[in-house]
């Protein structure tokens, strides 16, 4: 089994659940549930993997509080290697708020450690060993954005595969050196808010030849329109499996365990993508991103009963 290493932050999600109305300034408004659970893009992929087998460590950073410690002691549950993780007491864990009904939510973050891990956190030296890199929420990692096509870069010579999911990037802006990385980047995984974004292209199959440089594939999670990527000019489009979602938070990520799950043992595109979506509804079950991520033999059980 290939060993993959994860670079990103780790947040605490406080997940609302069940609203009536969505709220607005000067008003009050009533959930039905309410969780705190481990959240962050990052973390949820990372736990997804291992979920699903796969040998993972992360590298991150945590503040030394109660959030930080709750966080690590969930993926120690799912025995993730945390040597490379840094707590501090100089810094906060952030927070996400997520005020979520069973078709969507919306995001309110804290940064704190979120954007403090650095290029310079993760030396070779902790790249030994392993087979393949991922990073997720690009536009929230400050310390790392800047220098972050130089470590795709290293981790490529040292024979590492690589994977890129920006997450929303909330200036609008879309850049940070986008291009510079990708050109490092060996899967990207933008959902189809940011393949439209970064695109410029309504039609996904346009979305995706446009975004084509030569090295990067692009996954495209197309919500309940399923998933697609591209083999050479051919669109390999598998639909979403149909589930009644309690909350879609982390469901992306959770695509993205499934995908790179496949994809490092080399299996066909379409088994890659249809993983990734029985990966992604699955995790919809419960609130919060990790909760119901299913083993391997649900995931494969759930792709046969769907076939």
């Amino acid at each position: 089994m290939k060993k993959t290493l994860v670079a990103g932050e780790i947040n605490v999600d406080l997940v609302l659940q069940g609203y009536s109305a969505f709220p607005v300034p000067g008003q009050e408004v009533l959930v039905q549930d309410f969780a705190m659970v481990l959240g962050s893009a990052s973390a949820i992929l990372a736990m997804g993997l291992a979920r699903l087998g796969t040998a993972v460590a992360f590298a991150g950073c945590v503040g030394e509080d109660t959030f930080g410690r709750f966080c690590l002691d969930e993926m120690a549950r799912r025995e993730i290697d945390l040597s490379r993780v840094i707590c501090s007491s100089q810094l906060k864990t952030g927070v996400t708020v997520s005020i979520s009904h069973p078709g969507d939510r919306a995001l309110v973050t804290y940064l704190g450690a979120i954007g403090a891990l650095t290029a310079g956190d993760v030396p070779d030296a902790a790249l030994a060993g392993f087979d393949h890199l991922h990073v997720s929420s690009f536009f929230f990692q400050d310390g790392l954005r800047p220098e972050l096509p130089q470590l795709f870069a290293r981790a490529r010579r040292q024979g590492l595969t690589t994977s890129l999911d920006t997450g929303f990037d909330p200036s609008g802006k879309w850049d940070g050196g986008l291009t510079e990385t990708l050109a490092e980047t060996d899967l990207f995984f933008p959902n189809e808010v940011e393949l439209r974004a970064l695109s410029g292209r309504e039609d996904p199959v346009e979305g995706l030849r446009c975004l084509r440089n030569g090295r990067t594939r692009v996954v495209a999670k197309l919500g309940p329109a399923g998933s697609m990527t591209l083999d050479g000019e051919r669109p390999v489009h598998v639909p979403a499996f149909p589930i009644q979602p309690v909350d879609t938070t982390g469901a992306g990520d959770s695509f993205n365990a499934g995908f790179l799950h496949r994809w490092l043992q080399k299996a066909p595109l379409a088994d890659c993508l249809r993983l990734g979506n029985a990966c992604g509804a699955l995790s919809t079950r419960g609130l919060g991103g990790t909760g119901t991520q299913p083993t391997l033999a649900e995931a494969e059980e759930f792709v046969r009963r769907h076939a």
